[in-house]
């Protein structure tokens, strides 16, 4: 069993900054591909980011690129989610996911994890 714990949300500005971090109790983390996930209210839960276990492909939703960055520090089995410049839309709660090894075709899809955190919120208004 994984157990994945999110911190690092609040309540921003527009045009603000956030780091999200993500730590993981699993066993040999490196061979995990994690994902962030987010969830506005009435609104689906929706892909953010990946990043495969080997750290060398990331993944991202088309609303987020070039603002978003994942990275991945497996010594101390932290996934991180660097947010910046962000929008009112972006606002939600985010979740960390786990997937041992990965699938490359559900990357993008909640059905390719087995393991979820609890979330965090992010707010962005003015």
């Amino acid at each position: 069993q994984v157990q994945l714990v999110e911190s690092g949300g609040g309540l921003v500005q527009p045009g603000d900054s956030l780091r999200l971090s993500c730590a993981a109790s699993a066993d040999a983390f490196s061979t995990y591909t994690m994902a962030w996930f987010r969830q506005a209210p009435g609104n689906e839960r929706e892909f953010v980011a990946a990043i495969r276990y080997s750290g060398s492909n990331s993944y991202y939703r088309d609303s987020v690129k070039g603002r978003f960055a994942i990275s991945r520090a497996n010594a101390e089995k932290t996934v991180y989610l660097q947010m910046d410049s962000l929008k009112p839309e972006d606002t939600a709660v985010y979740y960390c996911a786990a997937k041992k090894w990965g699938i490359l075709s559900v990357i993008r899809s909640q059905s390719g994890y087995d393991y979820w955190g609890q979330g965090t919120q992010v707010t962005v208004s003015s």
